[in-house]
């Protein structure tokens, strides 16, 4: 297995067992960049967004009642749980996720619930346990970056995937050569930065796996939300609050900003102490610390991928 197949069931193991009550806000803001209604979010069981998102699949995928959709890495099951709305009792929604502790946490959050369409399978995004042509629609949100093997997960979602069955995936698609430093980071590409491909990629790989009506659309949604979610959400400012001098409100005392590097031998400031973040935070502290110093948008964007498996003849 490879290190950073291991570095990503890890990181997303941690995420699972994170308090999201203290980060809701952020979260909730989160999901609404990427194009969640307020509704929908609140009628979710707790813990179901964590804030993981880059787009709204289900909104792209065209649900019809009666359907089978699968949704791959599908954490604490927010699209599962909204697909298996839109797919009604007859149908069935599918959540198949690598992390054992993202499994247990969508399985208590659809008891919560009292989804009765819903089923989480623990397994890897290239071997699913399911039938060849069993499914109507897969839909994934900022998860196949993740996958070290993309052909061999385009190839599985292919195979599981009825004639005429679509796939409909929110993700992250490089514009421009990450930095080396990024590049090269394990928790950059944990964070759905350093594994993205380019549209043009992405476009490439769909035609290879035997993809038709292949399309990678830029949303123009803003990347940079996510640094909201690290330490008190310091690096977007709240509403009606003051602002700090150096680059937005002002942490509370008694913590570490997220912004800048507090001045030598002092606290606050507007960033983390260089390793404070990446020693001791939780997921969300980690990848904001490691994309601070970038615009996000000026070397990525957030893409509506979506190709349909050909009927055949």
């Amino acid at each position: 297995m490879s290190s950073r197949k291991d570095a990503v069931r890890e990181g997303y193991a941690q995420v699972a067992g994170e308090d999201f009550a203290t980060r809701a806000d952020a979260l909730a803001r989160i999901a609404s960049a990427f194009g969640y209604a307020d509704d929908d979010l609140a009628a979710l069981p707790d813990g179901a967004n964590m804030g993981l998102s880059c787009g709204n699949p289900v909104a792209l995928a065209s649900l019809r009642e009666g359907e089978t959709v699968v949704d791959l890495g599908s954490g604490g099951g927010l699209d599962v749980f909204l697909s298996a709305r839109a797919v009604g009792p007859k149908g069935h929604a599918i959540g198949i996720d690598m992390t054992e502790e993202m499994v247990a946490l969508a399985r208590r959050n659809a008891a919560a619930g009292s989804y009765a369409n819903v089923e989480f399978h623990l397994a890897a995004i290239e071997a699913m346990p399911l039938q060849d042509g069993s499914v109507d629609c897969v839909i994934s949100n900022c998860v196949l970056n993740l996958v070290d093997d993309k052909d061999a997960a385009l190839a599985e979602i292919f195979r599981v995937l009825r004639p005429g069955g679509r796939l409909a995936v929110s993700d992250i698609a490089l514009k421009r050569t990450l930095p080396a430093a990024v590049a090269e980071d394990v928790t950059a590409w944990v964070s759905c930065i350093a594994g993205a491909l380019s549209i043009e990629d992405n476009l490439s790989k769909l035609a290879a796996a035997g993809f038709a009506d292949a399309e990678a659309t830029p949303t123009g949604a803003d990347l940079n939300v996510y640094k909201e979610a690290g330490g008190a959400s310091c690096c977007g400012p709240k509403a009606d609050e003051p602002e700090d001098p150096c680059c937005g409100p002002k942490p509370s005392a008694d913590t570490e900003g997220c912004c800048g590097p507090a001045p030598e031998g002092k606290q606050g400031g507007c960033a983390p102490a260089p390793n404070a973040a990446a020693a001791n935070g939780g997921f969300h502290d980690r990848m904001a610390h490691t994309v601070q110093e970038l615009d996000l948008n000026d070397y990525a964007a957030a893409v509506r991928i979506f190709a349909v498996k050909p009927r055949g003849d």
